[in-house]
């Protein structure tokens, strides 16, 4: 009787979760800092508690090496009655100004376990750029009474241990400190030990329970940023780019910004609420000091506290604004102290410098870049055929048509429901004869069926995440009951990609490709709606020490099993709604189940911007709003900004109406395709940019002050961004709005992308706007490549002619770059890719090949020419010459050949008719 009152009872809980509505955010429903005790006890420490110094300092395998342990080492601490153990520290320096510090608990001291290192993010040739110490310099520095450690850094940087108090710093040389651990002695970790009998270390949160069996184990420490305004990063949050106070007189935020994955549906905005990913990586920027850059490598949950001015007053530490640095608090529950300490001094320093340790961008496919069209479910064959006729009877480009939960035999993953998807291999053929893709969704939790293959052969194969006691853990999800990968173990990766073969995956075909939601990991009868902390993992890893991390591994074997499904020849596309560091390896990110209203709108942009910051480059926002119907102005806005997004897709939730882009009556059907016109005719830009941040770790958009360092009204500004360097766009985010205040950075011109007229730099332009689009600027001294020729999809456009757009600055000069390879396998590692740099300037427009000699590697070619070249800030010339082929072409002056107004210096040299793949020069008489 009590088995069928549990079945009954799981399964109205199982209906209940799966009419979503009731999914809404509830604060009661997760821990906050009071209830989670690491935190608690984290934020009640006083400065200077603790108490730490250096001992026994020495040179090991081109590391600094030292003990930290109490000043009064050996007495006992009265809370623990016994005598605390010395820690191990361990300090590295690398190439590029990077300083690595770890700290954990001694082996040779027998711990109860190893604490959990995190695996597979740090890029295993980061160790080669290690800089192995011959010795070290032992200063008293600072009027100090004890000495300090110094070690090279780079010829304008070094690092510092400070001996007593414990403290461990980079500064310039002989000058100003840019980062500090520890410099208000909140440092604290606690360490693994034996229960007493009178102790209980179970926490209790609702109705779950946690055993902790090893008890406290958690880290704490401060950490200061120098010469800086603002600080941003550590997503995800939907909150403002630079990040607020959530300490101190008067701030707005009491709880910290929590790094915890959760499933957590219609988000709150403006919060520091942790949602579905997870980067403990923050930057930190201002004019005195440039951008320096903190990363912990810890996949534990996390809380970090920024301190504002007088956030300790009772202590008497009080840091007046004048003195430009700002004090954080980092808070986790379990792992190691593994930090990297990134100096800059520039944004784009501290990019490269992240990505040599995590990695940069997955180079996309070409296909990727263009525009998805999805919704929770497009319903069998018919529905999706009728889509995506519409898109073609309506003249919308788009690349890809997406499949959510509802295609598959009952929430069994990798299958299809064959009644209403009989033929799913000629349905994909059908997409691919007109250069389309399909996406199909794959989630963690696999349906506990005996029937169902993944499921018998995880469990006779002992793959699932184990609950405390050792069994499978048994959760639910969408399936009903469910289990879970432990993708922390290589082999079930391996396994699980293997399940992506074409013999595997029944129905798939080379045009389709995954989505990974529900991977944080989503579990509905879970604390929070996520797995038990003390759930095992992989070598007796509990839950808790690699929650942040699950999606990541679960996204990695995924990206693997297409890799594997094509010989390693083509390029993955796999998206994923959960993330850590190292993720923009794996592939792209969404901002997930975002609402349908203008303040979800708004704050999109600094969330996108927020994880371009910390590596995932290839990221976007459901356009629309995923729950909620938006009405048509909000809509058409969304799109006109999400065209300018990197990951550029429309999504929305089963209970909503449809709202494919010709739903809203012809008017708003026409904006909407010129949105999405837009984006493609700057496939190419797009595809530019994206090779640079798989070069660089540069991302596709920017703050505005990553391209204006010096620029402090950009420092704040969270409404507009750089797409590359060359584009400024910024979203109109009210209804009805007639004007939008829009800042220019200054030192140069902007021209309107779409009239060309000129606007001056350094100014705030109260602009008027209409509903035909939003601000958006070409800044001067730029070359934009285009493709203006509409067609049905990208793959469909490769052969198309380019248009360069020059946008002239103050000494009729400008210059820009264009990126191509086949869009789609990896033979561009080998060369076979064609970079060229246009530079005008003295009158001439010339193209020059910027790729490294080809000589013995793979070779790529295009026949493409430039049909029209559109220049910017010039008039009154009336023909060219081509230099090379001695020929001339006629150059027309006027407005752009757009709607509304258009400025006058404007010259159109039509045809041309260079090859990209050519070195020319061509001269404006």
């Amino acid at each position: 009787m009590a088995s069928t009152t549990r079945t009954a009872a799981l399964l109205l809980l199982l209906l209940l979760l799966q009419q979503s509505s009731v999914f809404s955010w509830k604060k009661e429903e997760f821990r906050n800092c009071n209830q989670t005790p690491f935190c608690k006890r984290a934020r009640s420490r006083k400065p200077g508690s603790s108490n730490l110094v250096v001992t026994d300092v020495s040179i090991n395998d081109g590391d600094l090496t030292a003990k930290l342990q109490p000043k009064n080492a050996g007495e006992a601490k009265e809370e623990q009655d016994e005598v605390v153990k010395p820690l191990i520290l361990k300090l590295s320096a690398y190439q590029d100004g990077i300083l690595r510090l770890k700290i954990d608990e001694d082996p040779s001291l027998d711990p109860p376990k190893k604490r959990f290192e995190v695996p597979d993010v740090v890029l295993p040739l980061f160790d080669e750029k290690k800089l192995w110490l011959q010795r070290v310099s032992t200063e008293v520095l600072d009027g100090d009474s004890a000495p300090s450690s110094i070690v090279y850094l780079s010829e304008a940087y070094e690092g510092v241990v400070r001996h007593d108090p414990f403290e461990v710093y980079v500064r310039k040389k002989g000058g100003d400190r840019v980062l500090s651990l520890n410099s208000h002695g909140l440092f604290d970790f606690e360490q693994l030990r034996k229960k007493k009998e009178d102790e209980d270390w179970e926490e209790r949160f609702r109705s779950h329970t946690d055993t902790r069996p090893y008890g406290p184990q958690s880290i704490s420490f401060d950490v200061s940023f120098y010469g800086a305004n603002f600080v941003y990063g550590i997503p995800e949050h939907a909150t403002s780019l630079a990040l607020k106070a959530t300490r101190g007189p008067g701030v707005e935020f009491s709880e910290p910004y929590r790094l915890f994955n959760l499933d957590v549906f219609e988000y709150l905005h403006d919060s520091p609420f942790g949602i579905y990913g997870s980067i403990p990586y923050m930057l930190s920027h201002g004019k005195a000091h440039g951008t320096s850059g903190f990363f912990w490598l810890n996949a534990a949950e996390m809380q970090i506290d920024v301190l504002g001015t007088g956030w300790d007053s009772e202590s008497g530490i009080v840091l007046p604004s004048s003195q430009g640095r700002i004090d954080t608090l980092w808070m986790s529950e379990a792992g190691i102290v593994d930090a990297f300490f990134f100096v800059g001094p520039g944004p784009k320093d501290v990019m490269r410098q992240y990505a040599s340790v995590t990695g940069t961008l997955a180079m996309q496919q070409f296909f990727a870049t263009g525009y998805h069209q999805c919704r929770w479910n497009y319903r069998d064959e018919e529905d999706v055929e009728q889509v995506d006729s519409k898109f073609d009877e309506f003249d919308i480009p788009y690349d890809v048509i997406w499949l959510d939960i509802e295609h598959t035999d009952g929430k069994r993953y990798l299958t299809w429901d064959r009644a209403a998807f009989p033929h799913p291999e000629e349905m994909q053929n059908k997409l691919a004869a007109k250069g389309r893709h399909m996406v199909t969704i794959a989630d963690p939790h696999i349906k506990r069926d005996e029937s169902f293959y993944l499921h018998k052969e995880a469990t006779q194969k002992g793959f699932y995440v184990k609950d405390a006691t050792g069994k499978d853990f048994d959760g639910w999800c969408w399936p009903g009951a469910s289990s879970y990968p432990d993708t922390l173990n290589p082999e079930i990766r391996s396994w699980w990609a293997e399940k992506f073969s074409f013999k595997n995956y029944v129905g798939s075909t080379p045009i389709l490709y995954i989505w990974n939601d529900m991977n944080e990991p989503s579990v509905f009868n879970g604390p929070e709606l996520t797995m038990p902390r003390d759930a095992l993992h992989y070598g007796g890893v509990e839950h808790r020490e690699l929650h942040n991390a699950y999606g990541y591994y679960f996204h990695m074997a995924t990206s693997d099993g297409l890799l594997k499904r094509a010989d390693g020849k083509d390029r993955p596309f796999v998206l994923s709604r959960s993330f850590f560091a190292g993720s923009q390896r794996n592939g792209a990110v969404w901002t997930g189940d975002n609402t349908a209203d203008w303040d979800q709108f708004r704050v999109s942009v600094p969330m996108v911007l927020t994880l371009s910051l910390t590596g995932i480059s290839f990221s976007g926002a459901d356009v629309g709003g995923f729950f909620g119907n938006p009405e048509p102005e909000l809509l058409v806005r969304w799109y006109q900004l999400g065209a300018y997004y990197p990951f550029f897709r429309g999504h929305a939730h089963h209970d909503t109406k449809r709202r494919e882009p010709w739903l809203f009556g012809e008017r708003n059907t026409e904006l909407i395709r010129e949105a999405i016109h837009i984006r493609y005719t700057l496939l190419p830009y797009f595809y530019t940019l994206f090779r640079q941040a798989n070069t660089s770790g540069i991302p596709v958009v920017r703050p505005l002050w990553m391209e204006f360092p010096e620029d402090e009204a950009t420092f704040n500004n969270d409404e507009a961004f750089m797409v590359g360097n060359s584009l400024l766009v910024q979203g109109i985010y009210t209804e009805n709005a007639k004007h939008a205040s829009v800042y220019l950075p200054g030192g140069q011109s902007w021209y309107d992308l779409r009239t060309g007229i000129t606007y001056k730099g350094g100014v705030t332009h109260n602009l008027e706007v209409s509903e035909e689009s939003i601000p958006a600027f070409q800044k001067a001294g730029t070359i934009i490549p285009r493709k203006d020729r509409s067609r049905r999809s990208s793959t469909q456009m490769v052969n198309d002619p380019y248009t360069l757009v020059i946008a002239l600055n103050g000494s009729l000069a400008a210059e820009g770059e264009l990126y191509v390879d086949d869009g789609k396998s990896f033979s561009f590692e080998q060369g076979a890719y064609m970079h060229r740099r246009f530079v005008f300037s003295d009158g001439k427009l010339t193209s020059s090949n910027i790729a490294p000699p080809a000589s013995g590697k793979a070779l790529f070619t295009s026949e493409c020419v430039i049909e029209r070249i559109i220049i910017l800030g010039l008039s009154g010339a009336k023909s060219a010459l081509v230099e090379s082929a001695n020929y001339r072409v006629d150059i027309e002056s006027g407005p752009l050949n757009l709607r509304g107004r258009g400025s006058s210096a404007v010259l159109t040299i039509r045809k041309p008719n260079v090859r990209i793949k050519d070195d020319w020069t061509i001269k404006i008489l």
